[in-house]
């Protein structure tokens, strides 16, 4: 063994003399005159050959009362490279010049670095920001802070921090010298019991999740949470309303009549079906559709709008109470960027708000241009549900030829959920981009920016398809006899003889549904496997309990900046699968809340035991994605006015119901209102007007067929009553967001987004604080006091 390298498995204690030191020359960055005369203390010994410069000679310190809570690690092999060795020095000793120790650790394959914020640090740190750190900070003595703060401060340094060439951690890491970098994991007891199956249904430990993870991710899951309970009210009251149609299974008077319609032939559907289909063959299908196209549905989707309301209005009162809770009411994050700016450089200079208009049209072109693409991936599905009724209609299996409709709807939405997938990594890279172009001030705005391209992209990604079927599938298609082509070849596709409401909804069921039970089982057996993996390839525990605990820490799955991004993202996708469109699926909400109970269990178990620490991140609120639920609100709003309006047939039903039923004639008829309206909604087709009468299946005995559509027979131009029921939904959807959109705003004046409790609470701190720097009240001299100082005078 070399002179100098320590044995394997053991420890080299690394310690600075900055205890002693005043705040300015514990930040003073290299080549300072303070900075000089401490590298002139610190006495460390260059490297030479394969070891390694971290033994510090003339101080001795209890290694037992050191907390470390980072660790930098690199391969063994970079021992053995003098020029990575050499890089790995600098890079530690600028750590050390700027208040830090260090502590290396050797196993059979990994060398680990610990990294450990001196006291000083934290007195800077407390300096810049006098804002109080919490009950947290209350509890330890005077001179600390709480581990997350510290995590933060000694991860933000050592991402920032650089060599005397200029590279930071990040170009170490490309260039081999450094593997990754993570805070431990503590034995957190509380927190391992929450992340276990049986605490599903228990309250989360909202301030110890805090304590440990900091505030960002103790938000998102009091988001969570709360989001999870609120989904109660909504899944009962849409299971309520999709159980309500089956007590009209039997008794609804349109599927009595489609039932019964053995008379009536229909059109053949596409170019896959050449045979007339008699009406009463769609019984089964006009039954099922009635199960969420019902009169309640409207009530359902005005109730949905003011539960989101509700829902945000609360949650902005919830957060408001703990924020103060954990006196961050007044924390500015620019300020605490700025603070950590200035601990890792005082000559840190500030980088101003700019504004550029070329960029600003650049990123809006691209951002149109990836929108145009989300829709021509809608138009991609359009073509291929064309092309599949061709394959599946001439196919051999006879179950295909007769359920063509259903098999193309089936596989269509499996088709989007796989674009979906695909189509997250393309967005993702490209909201990256777009935000490195933009060159985003700090981190925050770097990540407000991104939420907002990606989550705008995903949007398209997810609901083009959905758009589609509810609001353009069946609508250009002309009529039989000339119908629009693809291409001038292939019909496009129509919607079931029962309507398009059933295709919304077994799209919407299938998509989310594999959204929820797939990408939970994907979310959960991924970081499972792969941990087992590590563990599998990993060397033997050392004896050493810190080393075999800084081991464990690295077998963990490795995180990103983008980890608890990805679970906001993929809520909000599902919030708005549970708000949009719901009118065409009011099971969205009780789906989203057995998921909601997996999903909260799965990010703990991941978090806690899957994945190495998160680096604590400070915050008030969820940031963008407040706006982004608002967002989704107002978008909710104006979908299912459209749905219930165009694709739904509750105003046709509510038209003929009050202008040419049965019951208009006689005021006390006890003959349901909706009697004929099948026959009034069909229009007749004569098929002496096909192009091709001779090859639909027997058409020799078949003079005239029926569509659903308002044209006159003959000439087929679209009728009075088409126009007359256009104008009706239009002025519907605008009554309808109208009045959704009102009562969303009465509710949210209804509702304050802040408690009068945390008001008034602020309100006596404000006080108490104008008290204390008021000066004292002047004594006013009495008329005895001035006769006594002029006979005194005199």
């Amino acid at each position: 063994m070399r002179e100098g390298q320590a044995p394997r498995g053991s420890q080299v204690g690394v310690s600075n003399s900055y205890l002693a030191a005043t705040l300015l020359a514990a930040s003073a960055s290299p080549g300072t005159p303070a900075a000089t005369s401490m590298q002139g203390e610190e006495n460390l010994v260059e490297p030479e050959g394969d070891s390694f410069p971290l033994m510090e000679i003339g101080h001795c310190e209890t290694e037992a009362s050191e907390q470390w809570d980072y660790v930098l690690v690199a391969d063994l092999r970079t021992q053995k490279d003098p020029q990575q060795m050499q890089q790995q020095w600098q890079f530690l000793e600028e750590l050390r010049r700027k208040g830090f120790h260090t502590k290396m650790i050797k196993d059979q394959k990994q060398v680990f670095f610990g990294i450990r914020a001196d006291n000083s640090i934290f007195d800077l740190y407390r300096t810049l920001l006098p804002e109080p750190e919490g009950l947290a900070c209350r509890a330890q003595q005077a001179s600390s802070v709480p581990v997350t703060t510290g995590i933060r401060i000694v991860n933000f340094v050592v991402q920032k921090n650089k060599t005397s060439a200029g590279k930071t951690f990040e170009n170490l890491v490309k260039d081999g010298v450094f593997e990754t970098s993570f805070p431990l994991h503590k034995e957190e007891q509380q927190l391992k019991t929450w992340a276990q199956w049986r605490g599903m249904f228990r309250k989360q430990p909202v301030n110890e999740i805090r304590d440990y993870f900091g505030e960002k991710v103790a938000l998102y899951f009091a988001w969570l949470g709360w989001y999870t309970y609120m989904l109660v009210p909504a899944a009962l009251m849409g299971l309520v309303i999709f159980l309500s149609g089956f007590s009209l299974f039997e008794a609804s008077q349109i599927s009595k009549e489609i039932c019964e319609a053995d008379n009536i032939l229909m059109c053949p559907l596409g170019d896959h079906s050449r045979r007339y289909q008699r009406l009463s063959e769609t019984c089964t299908f006009a039954k099922l559709t009635h199960l969420f196209d019902n009169d309640g549905t409207v009530v359902f989707a005005i109730f949905m709008a003011l539960w989101a309301t509700v829902f945000l209005e609360i949650w902005k009162r919830q957060r408001a109470s703990v924020v103060l809770l954990w006196h961050l009411y007044g924390w500015d994050e620019d300020q605490e960027e700025m603070a950590l700016e200035l601990i890792n450089c005082p000559s840190y200079e500030l980088r101003l708000h700019e504004h550029s208009y070329l960029r600003s049209t650049v990123i809006l072109v691209l951002t149109l241009l990836m929108i145009f693409l989300m829709i021509g991936m809608a138009h991609v599905l359009v073509v291929y549900r064309v092309l599949a009724s061709a394959l599946f209609s001439s196919s051999a299996l006879p179950f295909l030829e007769e359920q063509v409709t259903t098999a193309v709807v089936v596989t269509g939405a499996l088709v989007h959920y796989v674009t979906i997938v695909i189509m997250t990594k393309v967005n993702k890279l490209v909201a990256l981009k777009l935000c490195d172009f933009e060159k985003p001030r700090t981190f925050s705005e770097r990540e407000s920016k991104f939420t907002i391209r990606f989550f705008t992209l995903q949007f398209f990604a997810h609901f083009s398809s959905l758009i589609y079927i509810a609001f353009i599938l069946g609508r250009i298609n002309g009529h039989p006899g000339k119908s629009t082509r693809l291409a001038g070849l292939w019909k496009l596709e129509e919607c079931h003889a029962s309507g398009c409401m059933m295709d919304l909804f077994v799209q919407m069921a299938i998509i989310m549904g594999l959204k929820q039970t797939l990408s939970n089982c994907v979310e959960y057996l991924g970081p499972w496997l792969a941990h087992k993996w590590r563990s599998k390839q990993a060397s033997a525990p050392a004896r050493d309990p810190e080393l075999r605990d800084w081991q464990r820490n690295y077998l963990l799955n490795p995180v990103n900046t983008f980890s608890l991004f990805d679970e906001f993202m993929e809520m909000m996708i599902q919030y708005g699968f549970t708000t949009i469109f719901v009118a065409a699926f009011p099971l969205a909400p009780l789906l989203a809340l057995l998921s909601n109970l997996v999903e909260i269990r799965l990010d703990a178990i991941k978090m806690v035991r899957l994945q190495r620490r998160l680096v604590p991140r400070k915050a008030k609120d969820i940031g963008t994605w407040l706006q982004v639920l608002e967002t989704i609100g107002v978008l909710a709003v104006i979908a299912n006015g459209m749905v219930i309006a165009f694709t739904s047939e509750f105003i046709p039903r509510v038209v003929y119901k009050y202008r040419y039923s049965p019951c208009l004639k006689e005021a006390n008829s006890t003959v349901d209102c909706l009697t004929g309206y099948v026959n009034h909604s069909l229009s007749v087709f004569y098929t002496k007007d096909f192009q091709k009468p001779d090859g639909i299946e027997g058409s020799e005995n078949v003079t005239h067929c029926r569509y659903r559509d308002y044209r006159h027979p003959h000439h087929y131009t679209l009728t009075k009553k088409f126009w007359f029921l256009l104008a009706i939904r239009l002025a519907f959807v605008i009554l309808f967001e109208h009045v959704a959109l009102c009562i969303k705003l009465i509710a949210a004046w209804f509702v304050p987004d802040v408690p009068q409790s945390v008001k008034n609470s602020i309100l006596e701190k404000k006080y108490e604080k104008m008290k204390e720097r008021q000066p004292p009240t002047p004594t006013h001299p009495t008329s005895a006091s001035i006769f006594s100082a002029r006979s005194t005078d005199v």
